[in-house]
């Protein structure tokens, strides 16, 4: 039983990565550095409660908003670029913070133990969870509590004005711009959502492993992130949840017996997911509030979600 609270984790965890590159992808930006706030929501958290001594709840939300800080100052200057551009810059910044805690040595001494990142080594004895009883499935049920209010938030906000707004950033930049929104702010305050949730998933990561080092936040991490919003669609919060059920749970855990070929398959059923469903598995609805007027040729106009 205690495999399949595992899987849970997993599928919680990786649920709040895919979710924190949706908001993203929402104003029509493929960025590369979930990875990166993801980490650094890790080491935060993991700092907080092993190093400090805080509650695990404040310990994530402090992860999610200096990872949202650091989010919205690495947003200004990299949502200037565009397309190839930016995937490349996001991807520098990942790789920067990885090589960053790869160097990052920090330890203070608790209870006759050194605690806290050792560079290469990485970061261990995050120990919350047990060494306050926690069961199995009481670490599960948090994760998801978690899950379900971060996707009820985003489900709420994509009903919102705000989500008209983040929408129409990426159906259309040029007609966003002609009706007066601020391309840079609503970019930069998706950079900045994203980062948030990106940390509280990291923070929430770096309990369930109890260990953590710099090697796992590479490329491989960043790419997980934005396909599940990429192949479940950016219909809804609940199409990157059924793309994370489909990668971890049958690519990863149900064909493991295939080892390293699991690649290769995952990218070829990327490749045959975007042939036959290029809108994801739940498909992308044409936003609502941009229509067109009668005549065709009036421009678009922006109108508030109900």
């Amino acid at each position: 039983m205690d495999f399949y609270f595992g899987l849970l984790q997993i599928f919680g965890v990786h649920t709040l990565l895919g979710l924190s590159a949706y908001v993203v992808l929402l104003t029509g930006q493929v960025s590369m550095a979930q990875a990166g706030f993801y980490a650094i929501g890790a080491y935060t958290a993991g700092a907080g409660t092993a190093m400090f001594g805080i509650h695990i709840l404040p310990a994530i939300i402090v992860a999610g908003l200096v990872t949202a800080v650091i989010a919205c100052i690495v947003g200004f200057p990299a949502l200037r670029v565009k397309g190839l551009m930016l995937v490349v810059a996001t991807l520098a910044f990942g790789e920067m913070v990885r090589l960053f805690f790869f160097n990052l040595t920090w330890q203070v001494d608790r209870g006759g133990e050194l605690v806290g990142p050792n560079g290469a080594e990485g970061f261990r004895s995050i120990r919350y969870f047990p060494e306050h009883g926690w069961e199995v499935w009481h670490v599960t049920a948090f994760i998801w509590a978690v899950v379900i209010v971060v996707m009820v938030a985003l489900w709420w906000v994509d009903r919102t004005r705000a989500g008209a707004v983040l929408r129409a950033v990426g159906h259309d930049e040029t007609a966003a711009q002609s009706i007066g929104l601020n391309l840079t702010a609503v970019k930069v305050g998706a950079m900045t959502a994203g980062g948030f949730i990106a940390g509280l998933g990291g923070g929430i990561y770096a309990h369930t492993v109890t260990h953590i080092e710099h090697g796992v936040f590479g490329v491989l991490l960043a790419t997980f992130a934005i396909a599940y919003p990429i192949l479940g669609g950016l219909g809804s919060v609940f199409g990157t949840v059924i793309a994370v059920l489909f990668i971890q749970g049958f690519l990863i855990e149900g064909l493991r017996f295939l080892g390293d070929w699991r690649s290769l398959l995952f990218g070829a059923l990327i490749v045959l997911a975007m042939n036959l469903r290029p809108t994801g598995l739940l498909g992308e609805h044409a936003p609502r509030w941009f229509r067109r007027r009668k005549t065709g040729s009036e421009p678009l106009e922006l109108k508030e979600a109900n």
